[in-house]
């Protein structure tokens, strides 16, 4: 039975040829690239689940895939990477990271637990709506006061993950473990940021939030 459709961008033959093989034996299927390269080629047209590609750096790679697809994306990333790269790879638009070297057993892992989110997102797709603001799920789009607001995909995430559990306080670290699916708290500065950002496209006043509030020296959380 057909897991799920994959397409695998790696330049190392050998590598390739030993995930391809692991990832077939799971049931997905699997589409080959012999280069990272070639995902500029045909980033419109991957008709994929999940894309796995070797990624050198946050580079064009990514941007092409996120200018045409919100498809899951696993970034293979080179030996000694270190977090901070991995957290730029990410932020560029990766649901996850894998540095080499790795085992296919971690791969096959990430596959499925990214696949099995997705699928689980798609079955509650009725929209969150609050006194003028709509999130709707299923076409990702963000209206505020019956007005469509552009909201790039990481910032829709994170709205949808704090307004998902309203009057809940996450912190940083708990935010980046669900959005950027990344455990180490470097980051966290990544989160601040982004709701800044996000502050700035759906609050009349950003610097007096009426949905996204800071609790200070602990996190944010989503107001009604």
């Amino acid at each position: 039975m057909d897991a799920g459709r994959i397409v695998l961008a790696e330049d190392d033959p050998a590598l390739r040829d030993l995930l391809a093989r692991r990832l077939t034996s799971e049931g997905y299927e699997v589409r080959l690239l012999d280069t990272p390269r070639r995902l500029a080629e045909c980033s419109g047209e991957l008709d994929a689940d999940l894309v796995i590609s070797a990624i050198s750096e946050t580079g064009p790679a990514i941007h092409d895939v996120r200018r045409h697809s919100d498809v899951l994306l696993v970034a293979m990333m080179p030996t000694n990477t270190g977090v901070m790269d991995a957290l730029d790879v990410v932020d560029a638009g990766a649901d996850d990271v894998l540095v080499k070297p790795f085992s296919p057993r971690e791969l096959v892992t990430k596959t499925r637990a990214l696949l099995r989110r997705r699928s689980a997102g798609q079955t509650r797709m009725r929209p969150l709506v609050f006194d003028g603001l709509v999130i709707d799920l299923a076409a990702r789009e963000v209206t505020v006061n019956g007005n469509l607001v552009e909201v790039p995909a990481r910032e829709f995430d994170l709205l949808v993950f704090l307004a998902s559990s309203p009057r809940q306080v996450f912190t940083r670290v708990q935010i980046m473990q669900h959005v950027w699916s990344v455990d180490d708290g470097i980051g966290t500065a990544t989160v601040t940021e982004h709701v800044r950002r996000l502050r700035a496209r759906i609050e009349a006043d950003p610097a007096e939030p009426r949905w996204i509030h800071t609790v200070w020296s602990v996190g944010y959380r989503f107001v009604p």
